[in-house]
């Protein structure tokens, strides 16, 4: 299946420990997913998109998904 690198606005709280915390991911005017839980973060790369960065596995609308950040942006790797 192929996939492209998408850099996506997330809205995101920072918290008191100096965490982030993404709230939620807006691929498009119409289209913002809130995420329901953050269940990992990690440095990783991307293998199928390429990049490397932070890696949040994050629960949006009950599926899992990979939100990237990298070098201060944020992307995801869509399906095509």
């Amino acid at each position: 299946m192929d996939r492209e690198k998408r850099y996506v606005p997330v809205v995101v709280r920072f918290e008191r420990d100096g965490r982030l915390r993404p709230l939620v991911i807006e691929l498009d005017e119409a289209r913002r997913y809130p995420v329901d839980r953050v269940l990992d973060v990690r440095r990783a790369a991307c293998g199928s998109v390429g990049g490397v960065g932070e890696r949040y596995t994050c629960l949006v609308n009950g599926q899992e998904c990979d939100l990237w950040l990298e070098k201060g942006r944020w992307f995801v790797a869509l399906k095509i």
